[in-house]
């Protein structure tokens, strides 16, 4: 039974929790997700809510929305919307609120978007299921929408399926349908986190525009400090479940009262101005080598005159040398992923040749290519597409080397050791993965790669979907497993920051092509070309605290 809570909000709040506690089901480590946690929304105010991974953080804005899972339930305390309690309301009455009211963007887009629905027909939707417009306003409202959000060729993009797009571009349109019908309370959950820095401050940008428009209140979850530095108006900190300290965003990042808040800070990757110390090896003979790859995209119908041509990736070429991890950064939809897809063989190549350990792969079929996969490994961007629902994650882990030969008791030893490594307890063996949160999935992805002991390691956004603090000891740890292997190192990302710590060369793509490479120093401080330059500039927020290195002498 929920407790009754009489105290009305003040006028100047749009949202207030007090005294929220969520049960968590028995068997759990912890007997709830959130407990007595109070705070307010200010009307036409940015409250970000900062914390690692299982903290409450997500949990919180669905009790807010009523979206909590049925063995998750709000055992007492009050959210009071626009001053009346939420708890307990119909779910007819919830859905009337949801989308025009309150919205959510929420962390995952994959999972939050219908593969079966164009872009178009899911915006159309939000606005059909509330009455607002008619269908042909309603599709100019979203053409507006998605050219609002920075994606290309909106009237295009209108007709697209989301598998169709990058993990980027997917956000995106999850932002747009938030936006739709312009809510007075935004909950924002992560909606960053898989974007370039160039959208990401486009994004930013948009949402306080809005805001400033609407006297909108938004409800930021985040665990990028830039972002908090750049957006917010007052901080909350949570830690298992508990609120350890909030106030406003000035006083919160540069006078942290709590230690717990000062590790976070400490934490946060920051561009160095230092070149990473390499990994001495004895043979300097590249392991990798790219000579002049070409994949282009192609969709709609050439025979009657409506065929597009997307150049994903366009003569590129460059060499790694054993024990180098080369960082490879640019927006969405510059051909980063793309170029990782066809370094291990998940998309075929329209031309050029790649060569890893002196034998021409490109061109293998995939039974030739087969007995190499080991040795090439990859940390997915996706990590909720990339495992299998229904196995646990032991059986992920284990089922690969098994196949390879490796006995299966000293594969689940090593499985076992490997999730210690990435900040996941030995239980985490025998569940499944839609028991963890996004960060904690990406870490699984992480330990399936380095089951294998590969020769080379591709990551794609292997951290973007961690908290600072775990993010750190990922880094740390790629680190520690390249020089105790020398394992090469492909490293696929979107935050400069992270880049600038762990990649010992990075190359910048736009439109398919690389238009600078060069080392952390040279990309950071002496940017050759106007376009790095532009990342570079569009980094959000101030650094709070020291310039510190991370992982750089292992």
């Amino acid at each position: 039974m929920v407790a009754s809570i009489q105290a009305v909000a003040p006028h100047d709040v749009a949202l207030s929790i007090r005294d929220l506690t969520v049960n968590l089901p028995e068997g759990m480590e912890r007997t709830h997700a959130v407990e007595n946690i109070s705070f307010d929304l200010k009307r036409g105010q940015i409250l970000c809510i900062i914390g690692e991974s299982g903290s409450g953080k997500s949990v919180t804005a669905n009790a807010i929305m009523g979206l909590l899972p049925k063995v998750i339930r709000v055992s007492s305390g009050a959210i009071q919307l626009d001053g009346m309690n939420i708890i307990g309301l119909s779910p007819d009455k919830l859905r009337s609120l949801r989308g025009r009211v309150v919205s959510m963007i929420f962390q995952d887009p994959l999972s939050a978007l219908n593969p079966l629905m164009t872009v178009g027909a899911q915006i159309d939707e939000v606005m059909a299921a509330h009455g607002v417009g008619t269908p042909k306003s309603r599709r100019g409202r979203a053409v507006e929408l998605l050219t609002e959000v920075g994606l290309p060729d909106p009237e295009l993009m209108y007709h697209q399926y989301p598998f169709r797009l990058s993990g980027g571009q997917r956000q995106r349109v999850m932002i747009a349908m938030a936006l739709a019908l312009e809510p007075t309370i935004l909950i924002a959950d992560e909606p960053t986190t898989a974007l370039d820095v160039t959208t990401q401050a486009q994004i930013l940008e948009l949402i306080r525009e809005i805001q400033r428009r609407k006297g909108m209140s938004v409800m930021f979850i985040t665990h990028d400090f830039g972002v908090v530095a750049e957006i917010a108006d007052s901080v909350v900190v949570m830690e298992k479940g508990h609120i350890v300290e909030q106030g406003s965003a000035q006083q919160v990042l540069k006078s942290p009262g709590h230690p717990y808040t000062r590790r976070l800070i400490a934490a946060v990757p920051r561009l160095t101005g230092e070149d990473r110390v390499p990994l001495e090896t004895a043979d300097k003979t590249p392991i990798l080598k790219v000579e002049g790859l070409v994949k282009t995209y192609r969709s709609g119908s050439a025979l009657f005159g409506k065929e597009r041509v997307v150049p994903a990736v366009n003569g590129v070429s460059f060499d790694l040398a054993p024990g180098r991890t080369l960082g490879v950064v640019g927006e969405s939809g510059s051909g980063k992923s793309s170029l990782g897809r066809l370094l291990i063989k998940l998309l075929d190549c329209d031309g050029g040749g790649i060569v890893f350990e002196g034998q021409e792969i490109a061109k293998l079929s995939e039974a030739e290519f087969r007995q190499l996969r080991p040795r090439i490994q990859m940390i997915f961007q996706d990590p909720f597409a990339s495992l299998n629902p229904r196995a646990t994650v032991g059986h992920i882990l284990t089922v690969g080397p098994v196949a390879h030969g490796t006995a299966y008791a000293q594969a689940r030893e090593e499985a076992k050791a490997l999730l210690a490594h990435v900040g996941l307890d030995a239980g985490a063996f025998g569940r499944y993965p839609h028991e963890f949160s996004g960060g904690q999935r990406q870490r699984i992805g992480i330990a399936r790669a380095l089951m294998f002991k590969p020769k080379l390691l591709i990551a794609d956004e292997a951290v973007s979907a961690l908290d600072v603090s775990i993010q750190a000891q990922i880094l740390k740890l790629l680190d520690q497993i390249q020089r105790e292997t020398g394992v090469s190192m492909i490293f696929i990302t979107h935050d400069l920051r992270v880049a600038s710590q762990i990649c010992d060369e990075i190359a910048v793509m736009q439109k398919g092509r690389i238009v600078e490479r060069g080392p952390p120093s040279q990309i950071f401080l002496d940017p050759q070309s106007a376009y790095t330059r532009e990342l570079v500039a569009a980094i959000p927020g101030e650094q709070p605290g020291p310039t510190r290195p991370v992982a750089a002498n292992g």
